[in-house]
């Protein structure tokens, strides 16, 4: 539920950018960058292959959230692509992780070509991310939940990046670049899992975790462990 301008994007893009030259991009549907639909996983690995074109040919991704999962299927697609850090993809492998149903995506663009873009947001928090339903009920009062209701469309888009079942092995198998995943120590249980599993089965992946860190990483600690890896 961000965009570029979310302080640990930002702040990360900050730091990093003395060494490299650093893009830190909307994806479709979010801040400055359009949307063409009907939407699909294909055409998201298209716009960062148009962006890893824009800089020479080769990139070193970040993602995090359901941006990793994104950053590690374009890694799959995109030869361009030479490491790949991943913060807490969020896939189920764990039977007290929130799972997915069959056709969440669909169910959520279908609330909001509704007219219901705040019930969308309400469900994707509660059945995708598995907060309380009092609290996020709670949010609904808040001035930021306007802005929520705005990019309720792509809560869509993170919900086919992820897919409903657990890790995809057999996918993430033959990730053939550097690959580092990190997950915070104060982060949810089944996230921690998520992590170590997608480690588990990417060939030669690095595992870490942050010391005191949840999902809402602190830039401070987590732009230094990229700097590392990114810088070979």
């Amino acid at each position: 539920m961000t965009d570029r301008a979310h302080p640990t994007l930002r702040d990360v893009a900050a730091a990093l950018a003395p060494w490299f030259t650093v893009v830190n991009y909307d994806r479709r549907g979010r801040g400055d960058s359009g949307d063409t639909r009907p939407y699909a996983v294909e055409r998201e690995v298209e716009d960062l292959a148009a962006l890893v074109a824009e800089v020479g040919g080769a990139a070193m991704v970040f993602g995090g959230s359901s941006g990793a999962a994104l950053a590690l299927e374009a890694a799959l697609r995109l030869p361009g692509i030479t490491r790949v850090a991943a913060w807490e993809p969020p896939y189920r492998v764990v039977a007290d992780a929130p799972a997915l149903p069959d056709g969440f995506a669909a169910h959520l663009e279908a609330l909001v070509d509704g007219g219901r873009p705040g019930d969308a947001v309400e469900d994707f928090m509660v059945r995708g991310a598995g907060m309380p339903a009092e609290m996020v009920a709670g949010m609904r009062g808040q001035p930021f939940w306007e802005e929520a209701e705005v990019i309720a469309r792509t809560l869509a888009y993170e919900a086919a990046v992820v897919g409903p079942g657990g890790v995809p092995s057999e996918r993430l198998a033959t990730v053939g670049c550097p690959t580092l995943v990190l997950t915070g120590q104060n982060s949810p249980a089944w996230m921690v899992a998520a992590g170590k599993a997608v480690a588990a089965m990417i060939p030669g992946a690095s595992y870490r975790t942050l010391d005191g860190q949840a999902h809402n990483v602190s830039p401070v600690a987590l732009a230094p462990e990229l700097l590392e890896f990114f810088s070979g």
